[in-house]
């Protein structure tokens, strides 16, 4: 069989799969599950295109790490085989534990599980069914293999990752703001110390990728429709497994109902092969399935959140760049009790309070280096002629409160 197959893919053309270790990897149901999970949440109630999968983020990440290797090895960078094949299988394998609608549910339907975490126990897992071929992989993923560009390439402040999410998510919502020189900084890249690096004479790509980064947060990531809806998918997941905890049935799939009825932290996931299987079986659908059983569910509370959802009737969302007034959430408290007939536990169903924050660069943990032309190795942000990345590294921080348009305020 010929496993050196080609993907299309409408960003990038034609993505080759490179070897047949990684064609293997990608029919394995682990990752094949990864077809039902959408990029980007809730997203597409507000940009309707945005549809894409995190399969398709995945191959886009990996196709342009092998692009990486191949612009690191032309300048005459030593990079073995064996590694080259590692740093696809990780960064192919980056996203694969993540849980049904990406990062909107990973605080709801675990308990302090990341899915970085996962995807490395799911790593670990397919390791052990592909004969240990998947170890080195596992090392870069983890940042503890002896060349940490590899890594960088994986997980960074401009790694392949950013890269790809950023071009596919302007594609798919049609931001063309969030569209960078994705091409051009790859081709820019080099190795210095075993680090890695960009050529000076790619300093302006890095600030054009750090100012479309931050719209993109902006007006994708951070939109307010999408933080309504995605409060409201969180909090009805988490009234579903309040109520199936307290013996109250709720229908659901399988794999969602095992969650909802049990509170699952990551020990629980190395210890129990069961929890495991549920993980792997559980998407978007299973979620999906719960919110249309959920609309006739005699809970007012769940099947207000459900409907709300499925006919995209979402919460009012006020921002502001100061924390809301007290008297303010006093005010919507005391009306969504009145309105509604919830007791003061249940008002943190239907009115939201949090906090976003927005920094494109963050020069402090993890820097971009630039490797100026007379082999200086200098951060980004030090960089004189440019006062924007500077800016950048400036984390903004807003705050939201959604309740229901019920409520006149």
């Amino acid at each position: 069989m010929n496993k050196k197959k080609i993907f299309n893919d409408p960003v990038y053309g034609f993505i080759t799969v490179p070897s047949e270790l990684l064609f293997d990897v990608i029919e394995h149901p682990y990752f094949q599950r990864l077809r039902r999970i959408k990029q980007l949440g809730m997203t597409d109630f507000v940009y309707p295109g945005a549809l894409h999968t995190r399969f398709h983020h995945a191959l886009g990440a990996m196709h342009l790490m092998d692009e990486a290797l191949l612009t690191l090895r032309s300048k005459n960078n030593q990079i073995s085989d064996k590694e080259c094949e590692a740093s696809l299988l990780a960064i192919l394998l980056h996203d694969v534990g993540h849980g049904p609608f990406s990062h909107a549910l990973e605080t709801s339907i675990f308990n302090g599980v990341h899915h970085e975490e996962l995807s490395l126990h799911l790593m670990q897992q397919l390791n052990q069914k592909f004969g240990n071929r998947l170890a080195l992989a596992i090392e870069i993923f983890k940042g503890s293999y002896h060349r940490p560009f590899l890594h960088q390439l994986v997980s960074s402040q401009l790694d392949v990752d950013r890269l790809d999410y950023l071009n596919r998510d302007s594609f798919y919502t049609g931001v063309s703001e969030g569209k960078i020189g994705a091409t051009r900084l790859i081709k820019m890249m080099n190795v210095a110390e075993e680090k890695l690096v960009i050529e000076e004479k790619a300093i302006y790509s890095i600030e054009n990728f750090l100012v479309s980064r931050r719209l993109m947060y902006w007006q994708v990531y951070l939109h307010k429709t999408v933080i309504s809806a995605e409060n409201m998918l969180i909090r009805l997941i988490e009234r579903a497994r309040e109520l199936a905890q307290a013996g109250i049935p709720v229908a659901a799939s399988g794999p969602l109902d095992f969650f909802l009825h049990h509170n699952i932290t990551m020990a629980h996931f190395l210890e129990n092969e069961a929890i495991l299987k549920n993980f792997i079986s559980l998407d978007d659908y299973d979620v999906w399935q719960g919110i249309k059983t959920w609309c006739r569910h005699p809970d007012k509370i769940l099947s207000f959140l459900a409907e709300g959802l499925l006919q995209r009737k979402l919460f009012k969302v006020i921002i502001s760049t100061t924390p809301p007034d007290e008297e303010i959430i006093l005010g919507i408290t005391e009306l969504v009790q009145e309105h509604f007939g919830v007791n003061t536990e249940e008002v943190k169903y239907l009115m939201i309070t949090g906090k976003i924050s927005n920094n494109a660069y963050e020069s402090r943990s993890q820097s971009i280096d630039v490797l100026t032309k007379t082999g200086l190795i200098i951060n980004v942000a030090e960089a004189s002629d440019l006062p924007n990345i500077r800016t950048l590294s400036t984390k903004v921080e807003k705050y939201y409160v959604c309740y229901p348009k019920e409520i006149t305020v």
